[in-house]
């Protein structure tokens, strides 16, 4: 890259096996500001790495972005940042340090933990300059010192702080490299990764006798501690998001996971103490928590523990509140599920993968666009996927892939679903937005994967031939299915699908991408493809409707089932009440509870709701038993769990209790309860107003400024409220009302 000029990659040449895990490198350069410099042109410091850097002059860090440069698939995309850093500078000898920890490309990473995923170096590039003078770069004037404070560090297993070496030894020289520039990509589109907010810890003894720190909010981030303290001293900080059936401290939840590897599971700090008093918090490592268990001899009368939530700029959005306190707890619970995993790429959960898998950023998108302005997270995630394609379309389940790459893994790939997210994400930012251009950067990606789906569908099973549309029939490849329908065995039904393929899934999933695309072609003006696959997306309806339906009709005790083809198109006519009525039945008949599993709950509750069942919609949403959204609630969650018995009738913990992915019910809380849609077709406001939450508020910042709805139940009467913003116009859908159409402005409505 240009703007790095004469600047080469330079490593902190490790002293140590490069097998061992090492400590963090520093690295130091000394550079002269003239009186004249300092009150010019501003000062900017252009700078990148691999692993990850936390950059100081004259003291002062650089920035507010944590875990910078942030995470990619560093063989083929590696941001830099820019920093107006003026204000660090001064006139005559200016210093600037370099701290270098593992991160996601030397690290802990992934479902299988491993360690040196991008290689066993770190390295930086760097160039500061003042105006069109370039004060310094990264070449071999640099000195490097591994005998810093951290003494290891990683992501997820965490990280070793000794605050008698704050003042480096042992300086020695630097190696350059000839590391690729090619791959860099500059600050555009990059959102930082920052503090934000903050949770005073509690101290507590638990029944076995440990001192345990209870934040009151599970969340992303890590813990800042005050303590006066004797050099020496030790403080050992396990982080945990609950406590276990006795009370007690518990990791167990984290597992699956093999803690014998090298990192991962622990979420462990270990700090040693200099005389006085201590401040500290991690500088490479983040933790999804929301208890703190303390190991220390160390006076603890006076601390100060702080919980910091660290995640990716994304002001909030979207607003709800309604008469119901624990719908409102609920919708704060996806709200900090979302702020948790949206740490520079959508990931699953904080702690034990941390994985950007594909099916949960396609299920939440349309509802995470509403919370927050999270465009640009999805946007930059986006292009992981388009690096990870592979060269006959499969789009990998996670990107960036940070796996084993067995023949196991790579068997496990291009699931209907997960791989179609790469046409959904992009037409939800663009339905949010109104930017065109996400869909033309990802249109090849998207091309790509129908070609895939299109030439995994001609390979049909025997047992489908005589299907007339077979051609378009997905009853190949591995697919993970429904996944995590309640009382179904998941591993059995995997087992299944990799033998007979998932066709109702799979191929439910080839039409709405090809219906998808065929939008999408049209809104960039390419007509020939708009009818090319609108044409796909008619035949594999039809091939859906011959082996998934009889003429329309659907025999089936699965919601799922029910759920999928309504919310697709792929009924017709009175099919879709049919299909309505019988899935609301079965939502009866099972005491009002789901069945759905991961890909089909986001559209439950609108498919009940708009084809006459609202109130069937809101006997689930308002379900306190398992499964139901409610449950997690009443058991004192403060975030999504993976699971609908996260934590079961006994108090025990089982799985990640912080996925944002069963929280994409937040957005009906928007769009359904209190009806506000903004999106490629404008604003449609249709809320379904309900005695049982007695009143509902709702805000939206779309694309054509605030949007406000909100009902009342009051002294017998049901009241709405709607605020159109300025230069808009709303279609405006009120129970018992014809549509119509109302102009910018406030408008009140009585029954």
């Amino acid at each position: 890259m240009d703007v790095f000029k004469e600047a080469v990659w330079i490593d902190p040449e490790l002293p140590h096996s490069k097998d061992e895990r090492q400590p963090a490198s520093v690295l130091r350069r000394s550079f002269t500001v003239s009186p004249a410099e300092k009150t010019g042109d501003p000062a900017r410091l252009f700078i990148t790495c691999h692993g990850l850097y936390e950059a100081k002059i004259n003291g002062s860090r650089v920035g507010d972005f944590i875990l910078a440069p942030g995470c990619d698939n560093y063989k083929k995309r590696l941001q830099y940042q820019v920093y107006d850093v003026s204000e660090l500078l001064r006139t005559g000898e200016n210093l600037i340090e370099v701290t270098l920890g593992d991160g996601w490309y030397r690290g802990n990473v992934g479902i299988d933990g491993i360690c040196n995923y991008y290689g066993n170096d770190l390295a930086l590039l760097c160039r500061l300059a003042l105006g069109d003078r370039t004060v310094l770069v990264s070449d071999e004037s640099w000195e490097a010192s591994q005998s810093g404070p951290v003494r290891l560090n990683d992501l997820q297993k965490g990280e070793e702080y000794d605050a008698r070496m704050e003042t480096p030894e042992d300086w020695h020289g630097v190696t350059l490299r000839e590391w690729s520039r090619d791959i860099l990509v500059g600050p555009e589109g990059c959102v930082p990764v920052i503090e934000q907010e903050r949770f005073e810890g509690r101290l507590i003894k638990t029944p076995n006798g440990e001192t345990v720190i209870d934040f009151g909010q599970n969340l992303a981030g890590y813990v800042e501690m005050k303590l006066d303290a004797s050099e020496g001293q030790k403080i050992t900080l396990w982080h945990g998001e609950t406590l276990d059936e006795n009370g007690n401290f518990t990791q167990k939840n984290f597992d699956p996971g093999d803690r014998n590897k090298n990192g991962g599971i622990p979420q462990r700090i270990d700090y040693i103490c200099r005389d006085g008093l201590n401040t500290y918090k991690p500088h490479f490592a983040i933790f999804g928590f929301r208890y703190a268990k303390i190991e220390t001899d160390a006076d603890l009368s006076g601390a100060e523990f702080t919980s910091v939530a660290v995640y990716s700029r994304m002001p909030q959005t979207g607003f709800f509140e309604c008469g119901n306190s624990d719908v409102n707890r609920l919708f704060e619970n996806a709200l900090w599920s979302m702020r948790s995993n949206f740490c520079d790429i959508p990931t699953d959960c904080p702690t034990r993968e941390r994985a950007g898998w594909t099916g949960d950023a396609g299920v939440f998108a349309p509802t995470g666009l509403m919370l927050a302005d999270c465009a640009p997270v999805l946007r930059k995630w986006l292009a992981e996927c388009r690096i990870e394609q592979r060269e006959d379309g499969l789009v990998e389940n996670i990107a960036p892939v940070n796996n084993s790459g067995s023949m196991i893994s790579n068997m496990l790939q291009g699931a209907a679903g997960w791989g179609d997210a790469c046409v959904i994400v992009p037409w939800e930012i663009y339905s949010a937005t109104g930017d065109t251009s996400v869909l033309e950067e990802n249109y090849g990606m998207m091309t790509g994967w129908l070609g895939f789906c299109l030439d995994r569908a001609s390979k049909t099973r025997i047992k489908n031939r005589k299907n007339p549309y077979r051609k378009y029939l997905v009853d190949h490849g591995f697919h993970f299915g429904e996944w995590c329908e309640p009382d179904v065995n998941n591993m059995q039904t995997m087992k299944q699908n990799m033998t007979n393929g998932a066709p109702e899934v799979a191929t439910a999933y080839l039409h709405r991408s090809a219906d998808l695309l065929s939008r999408i072609a049209g809104v960039l003006g390419k007509d020939k493809d708009a009818e090319k696959y609108a044409e796909i997306a008619e035949s594999s309806k039809q091939a859906y409707r011959y082996t998934c339906t009889c003429k329309g009709k659907i025999d089936s005790k699965r919601q799922a089932e029910y759920v999928r083809p309504i919310a697709f198109g792929l009924l017709d006519g009175d099919e879709v009440k049919e299909a309505a009525d019988t899935l609301n039945e079965l939502v009866t008949e099972n005491g009002y509870h789901l069945n759905t599993g991961f890909l089909a709950t986001p559209f439950l509750l609108p498919v009940l709701a708009e084809n006459g069942h609202a109130d069937t919609a809101y006997r689930l949403l308002l379900q306190e038993d398992r499964p139901g959204w409610l449950y997690s609630v009443k058991k004192g969650a403060t975030t999504i769990w993976e699971t609908w018995d996260g934590i079961d009738d006994d108090g025990k913990p089982t799985a990640s209790l912080n996925h944002y992915s069963y929280g994409a019910v937040a957005g009906w809380c928007i769009s359904g309860i209190c009806g506000i849609n903004a999106g490629a077709e404008g604003i449609v406001i249709r809320p379904f107003p309900n005695k049982e939450l007695k009143f509902a508020d709702a805000a939206l910042d779309s694309r054509f400024g605030r949007i406000e709805s909100g009902w009342k139940y009051e002294n017998g009467k049901l009241s709405f409220d709607i605020l159109v913003p300025e230069g808009a116009s709303a279609v405006l859908m009120l129970p018992g009302r014809e549509a119509e159409t109302i102009g910018p402005g406030s408008h009140h409505y009585e029954e």
